[in-house]
């Protein structure tokens, strides 16, 4: 690793003098880029100078317990010591080999979340609803952006499906982990003679997708325009601004209806396509490069039962994680860091595997 250490410090200095010099500072674009690539790696490179202080201290401790003449109560401390540097240098070690490992570009990436209603009827429709307001809430707590983009209630006042676009600093990084099918069991409001009712819900969360990433042909686009309406199908805009798009190569049909203006249903439901078609993309690009060795973290299966609500046990189980959390209604209050964080880790470890597989036995 250390020829790639030295390279990374190297690169740091290199950028650090470049941000100084005057006629980067006078190109606001490149001292921008320049920025973000110092930004980068400065968690890196701090990770780094720590490892090579903690390995100095660890080389002191190791030249006081070879001298002969060393105090025996000094020995004692600097062995206690040596125990100490020698777990933060595994630790540091560890940190250092995820941070090589290349992330996910599209990390940064907000996202367009869709959640549909699955198998369980009313009950399903109202816990679709739950998830929705799960996730504004987490976002309000990271302080992100949530826009409502398209709802289908059902007739209880639940949702059918929901979509909508999320937008902040590591969205997708975080949110990614949640696609794929969310399992309840509770008695349901609906339910009169108080019997557990297990249902569940899809959740698809997709990289929101710009317009370089994916060039849309406007010939190949079927665009209509019809009334809007609101919960129980009642008609509430007689104007026809709601939009439906249909992608004619792909078949895929977007609607939109939630804006009084047709303008701003026709953009959020390009948005929302565009994004389904980088993740059509995208999966067909992950499919051919790695299909014998991706895992069920991250990768967006919506088929795979991925964490299950028990709300008689006050019990949530993530099944990659095979662990229990606890307090279903403060994770649906948005309290979701705990299970996202280590869901991020887990693929953190598992991206480092692949990377010394990779890499060979000598690595």
């Amino acid at each position: 690793m250390i020829p790639e250490l030295e390279s990374v410090e190297d690169k740091y200095r290199r950028l650090v003098q470049a941000l100084a010099d005057p006629s980067v500072l006078s190109d606001p674009k490149k001292f921008r880029d320049l920025s973000k690539e110092r930004a980068d790696i400065e968690p890196l490179v701090k990770k780094i100078e720590e490892l090579k202080r903690v390995r100095a201290d660890i080389a002191g401790s190791r030249e006081i317990l070879s001298d002969p003449r060393t105090d025996p109560d000094l020995n004692v401390l600097a062995e206690a010591e040596l125990r100490r540097l020698e777990e933060a240098e595994a630790v540091l070690d560890h940190d250092i080999r995820i941070l090589l490992v290349p992330k996910d570009p599209l990390d940064e990436r907000g996202v367009v979340l869709e959640i549909r209603a699955g198998a369980g009827g009313d009950e399903s429709s109202l816990f679709a609803q739950d998830l929705f307001r799960m996730y504004a809430r987490y976002a309000e707590k990271k302080g992100w952006l949530f826009e409502v983009l398209e709802t289908s209630f059902s007739p209880v006042g639940g949702f059918k499906e929901a979509i909508a676009g999320i937008r902040g600093a590591g969205a997708y990084s975080r949110l990614k982990f949640e696609s794929g099918v969310h399992r309840v069991q509770r008695v349901p409001k609906t339910e009169a003679g108080g019997r557990i009712h297990t249902s569940t819900v899809t959740v698809a969360v997709l990289p929101e997708a710009d317009e370089v990433d994916i060039k849309i042909d406007p010939k190949d686009l079927k665009i209509e325009a019809f009334g809007s309406s609101g919960p129980g199908g009642q008609n509430v805009n007689r104007n026809y601004t709601a939009i439906r798009v249909t992608h004619k190569p792909s078949g895929m049909v977007v609607s939109c209806q939630d804006e009084k203006s047709q303008h701003r249903n026709k953009e959020k439901a390009l948005r929302v396509l565009r994004s389904r078609l980088l993740e059509i993309a995208r999966t067909e690009q992950q499919r051919k490069i790695a299909s014998n060795r991706r895992s069920q973290v991250g990768t967006g299966e919506r088929s795979e039962k991925i964490r299950t609500y028990n709300f008689p046990q006050s019990r949530i189980t993530d099944h990659r994680l095979d662990e229990n959390f606890h307090n279903p209604a403060a994770v649906l209050d948005g309290e979701l860091e705990v299970i996202l964080e280590k869901l991020f880790r887990q693929d953190q470890d598992r991206r480092l595997e692949e990377a010394r597989a990779a890499a060979g036995p000598d690595r």
